[in-house]
């Protein structure tokens, strides 16, 4: 994903917010990995390969401004550990993607089909309830791992 640093910059101003090199960098960091979802501490550990004079502490106050703001997410895998993302920085999505979640190999993949959408509109219908967004995580096996599993067994058989 690439960020307009213009954009973000604008954002900040419009918070009434300096914009700093840390929050550039970090938010670069998150955008350059989309597809994985960090924790503060690989964040840092990104960062300071290129900026070794930011500390930690910069990066979880960076972090939650950007929550706060909404340019990132943060999101829970039930492995212990707080895990950021890049947002949608445009603000043309209703929901956030969905994780699919191994049980084997740990392996995190994302997905954006929105196959909720008619569950939301039957429960605005029989509840009344307004569904603003949702969090979907699948647990299950990837596919490198049910056929290692499968090829495996096969094995025994013989």
């Amino acid at each position: 994903m690439s960020i307009d640093k213009e954009d973000f910059k604008k954002i900040l101003k419009e918070k009434g917010l300096k914009v700093t090199r840390q929050r550039l960098v970090v938010l670069e960091v998150l955008a350059e990995n989309d597809t994985k979802h960090l924790t503060a501490e690989e964040i840092y550990e990104r960062v300071k390969v290129e900026n070794p004079d930011i500390g930690l502490a910069t990066v979880y106050r960076t972090v939650q401004l950007l929550l706060e703001l909404e340019l990132i997410d943060r999101i829970n895998l039930d492995d212990g550990y707080v895990r950021y993302e890049i947002g949608d920085m445009e603000k043309t999505k209703h929901h956030r993607h969905h994780h699919l979640i191994c049980l084997k190999c740990g392996n995190v993949m994302a997905f954006q089909n929105d196959m909720l959408e008619a569950l939301e509109t039957g429960v605005q219908s029989a509840l009344g309830f307004h569904v603003t967004d949702h969090e979907v995580k699948l647990y299950g096996f990837c596919k490198d791992c049910s056929e290692k599993e499968k090829k495996e067994n096969q094995e025994v058989k013989i």
